[in-house]
């Protein structure tokens, strides 16, 4: 998925002092801004250490590309019970599981073997779609029904069974951030890792931050929506760039776990307001699977602050549909 949130740039003057900080991490980049709170050079490189640091144990504890983090570990064991992992994993991993049953079923952080099935995954896309039969084979080694967590562990009732946590871990990563600014004393700041974002306070004209929703064109930054967040995360959820075409079909990359196949609705793009990162990640995905007349539903029963955009029935232009809870975030 491509950055579909991005800053709006200000040509005026800056008033106060911004501090910038950026890196690679996750398989993408941060960037990050702390406005209005005087550092010394020595402090900006000690920050810059720290924030390296925690994001790299969220790769660590979190990462299914690292072949030793806990959750490697746990995906490469036979069916296990009471498997330790540290604090983090098992918190990110009890988010997911509570927001499976919310979403009765729509977030399903097993589906990884359909992902690599349908060609999402480290594996290249497929010559040809897969058969029912394949899909039928990989379907027995998923279902969030034989995964459990505690605190401290995680289990799994049957060999083969795949936690991806990439739906998830990166607003994850996002909150630990804006909670290591919190408690330096920082009040004005925004954390940005792979589009996540969460944001506190004011920029450096001493305004509310405004964050641009981008037109689901997959052509470049336009603008859809301009965004004062407010202090809470902002996360979307699109597929509108990562997806191929095979025998004049058009495959994205959000699977539907009930169907085990690629999603096949008009909804291309959908943004979550939330005072979690973690969450509004998760939630962002969820609705992606549901579509929009569905995800509007869910979302309106919620109370969550959504904005959808689907393909108009001439595939010519988009719609864009939001909750009420939304609405007063528009500028």
């Amino acid at each position: 998925m491509g950055l579909a949130i991005f800053i709006l740039g200000c040509s005026e003057q800056k008033s106060t002092e911004e501090v910038l900080f950026s890196g690679p991490t996750m398989g993408t980049t941060y960037h990050m801004k702390v406005v209005g709170f005087p550092l010394s050079e020595q402090d900006k490189q000690d920050i810059q250490v720290e924030i390296d640091k925690r994001l790299e144990l969220v790769n660590d504890q979190m990462s299914t590309y690292r072949p030793n983090s806990e959750l490697s570990r746990f995906n490469q064991s036979v069916a296990v019970t009471g498997f330790e992992v540290s604090r983090d994993t098992a918190k990110v991993v009890l988010e997911a599981l509570r927001l499976n049953k919310l979403t009765n079923g729509a977030l399903d952080v097993t589906v990884g073997p359909l992902v690599n099935l349908w060609g999402f995954g480290p594996d290249n896309k497929p010559e040809q779609i897969p058969s029912q039969q394949e899909l039928d084979i990989v379907k027995q080694r998923i279902g969030i029904q034989h995964l459990a967590a505690t605190e401290t562990t995680l289990s799994k009732d049957i060999d083969g069974l795949y936690v991806d946590l990439s739906s998830i871990a990166k607003g994850y990563g996002v909150d630990v951030i804006a909670e290591y600014f919190t408690s330096l004393g920082i009040e004005n700041y925004l954390v940005e890792v792979g589009g996540e974002l969460r944001i506190n306070g004011v920029n450096a004209r001493g305004i509310d931050w405004q964050v641009a929703v981008e037109k689901p064109t997959g052509g470049g930054q336009s603008v859809q929506e301009v965004i004062a967040v407010g202090n809470n995360a902002i996360a979307t959820s699109g597929d509108y760039r990562n997806y191929y075409e095979l025998n004049g079909e058009r495959f994205a990359h959000t699977i539907d776990p009930v169907s085990g196949r690629p999603i096949k609705h008009k909804l291309v793009s959908v943004t979550v307001i939330h005072t979690s990162s973690m969450t509004a990640d998760a939630f962002a995905t969820a609705l992606m699977v549901m579509g929009e007349k569905d995800g509007l539903e869910f979302a309106k029963q919620q109370g969550l602050a959504v904005l959808m955009i689907s393909k108009s029935d001439s595939d010519s232009g988009y719609n864009e549909v939001y909750t009420k809870q939304f609405e007063r975030y528009l500028k």
